[in-house]
């Protein structure tokens, strides 16, 4: 390189076209489609499952939030992020979740970066399933911990990398509710292979939480672990909540931990009031509307019912996400866009999306879904599949 002649400075970025040509023709190139306030269109490609982003009481508490608190929460949450929102809204978690304590952070990925990192470092082992969720993978990356990233689904993997780790700790990383598909991990029997090797075990319950478990307390609830000296639980305040911002709930020397060492919390600017506030009210509505995680499995099996009866390969759901497998990244991003066209808006996930390397479909079922809404999906759907 030191023979090379310096490239001129409009010249520096001259392989970006390259990498954009490469990801376009392998169907890979991505853009964003700005939504007006006000459409027709039926959402199956956001994570509002509950329907309560744009419910009222949930919106009317951003709003008052914001007048009182101001727009933004003005500083990270050890210096002037924290109100009284913030811890309000994190005790109601610990709460609801059934755990000693939560810690509030401003997304759901700087929450998983946080909670793998510091509970992690050098002397540490983590055992992950490979297909968990970008922000996990992110936080094994940053941990400087020795990494096995093991088959999906296969317990017994698992357990054989615990066995033979080199480091004295370790902690287990899995999502609960595995965002390509969907299917439910086997805490039960994760729990079961960690303690037998002193191994503690991190779930994202993003797609679990306010969906499984009674009253949508979530599956890490479901599975009678939320109060476990052992298990951390990392939670997002974007779906089921309809908010924004991302929290970890756990034995309370773990939240200690985190305020002290985590550092997408301590450098990070803290949730916005606003946001705190619809989190927090749409946490009572769910408390006082115990049904709505009901209806929302009922939607997501309606749906890849009608789907699986339209001929399409999708598998029943264990949650809210319902997948449709499709036969390259291209015919997925052209079928996301018909069925756009026609009124019904769903996830399009292509790879590194999907660590299987296969494109999908992916729809999150609503509590607000009516009958007619499934029947229109799965209409548009069946009809705009792609052909051979």
């Amino acid at each position: 390189m030191t023979d090379t002649p310096p490239l001129p400075p409009e010249n520096v970025f001259d392989w970006l076209e390259a990498e954009g040509q490469r990801r376009a023709e392998a169907g890979l190139s991505r853009r964003m489609n700005p939504r007006p306030a006000q459409h027709s269109t039926l959402d199956l490609a956001g994570n509002d499952c509950l329907g309560l982003a744009r419910d009222k009481r949930v919106a009317g508490a951003a709003a008052a939030a914001a007048l009182r608190w101001g727009a933004g929460a003005t500083g990270s949450r050890l210096l002037t992020g924290s109100t009284e929102l913030h811890s309000e809204l994190e005790h109601e978690l610990a709460r609801f979740c059934g755990a000693q304590a939560a810690l509030v952070f401003s997304s759901g990925f700087t929450a998983n970066l946080g909670a793998v990192t510091a509970l992690s470092g050098s002397e540490s082992a983590i055992v992950t399933d490979k297909y968990v969720h970008t922000s996990l993978v992110e936080g094994c990356r940053l941990s400087r911990a020795d990494i096995a990233a093991v088959e999906h689904a296969t317990p017994s993997a698992i357990k054989h990398a615990l066995a033979t780790r080199r480091k004295p700790r370790a902690i287990v990383v899995t999502d609960s509710v595995f965002s390509t598909d969907g299917e439910l991990a086997p805490l039960g029997e994760l729990v079961e292979i960690c303690r037998a090797h002193s191994a503690a075990l991190v779930v994202n319950d993003a797609h679990g939480f306010g969906v499984l478990g009674e009253g949508g307390r979530g599956a890490v609830h479901a599975a009678g672990l939320s109060s476990a000296p052992d298990v951390v639980t990392t939670l997002t305040l974007s779906n089921a909540l309809g908010a924004q911002g991302g929290a970890v709930v756990g034995p309370r020397r773990v939240i200690r931990h985190l305020v002290d060492t985590a550092r997408s919390f301590i450098f990070d600017t803290a949730l916005a009031p606003a946001s705190a506030a619809a989190a927090l009210t749409a946490l009572q509505v769910l408390k006082s509307e115990p049904e709505l995680p009901a209806k929302v499995i009922e939607s997501a099996g309606n749906l890849a019912m009608g789907l699986k009866n339209a001929g399409l390969p999708v598998d029943l759901p264990e949650a809210a996400v319902v997948a449709v497998r499709t036969p390259s990244p291209q015919a997925a991003a052209a079928w996301a866009e018909a069925c756009a066209e026609q009124g019904i808006q769903v996830g399009c996930f292509r790879p590194p999306a999907v660590p299987d390397g296969v494109s999908r479909l992916r729809l999150t079922a609503r509590a607000d879904l009516s009958e007619a809404d499934v029947d229109r999906a799965v209409k548009v759907i069946a009809a705009t599949a792609p052909r051979g």
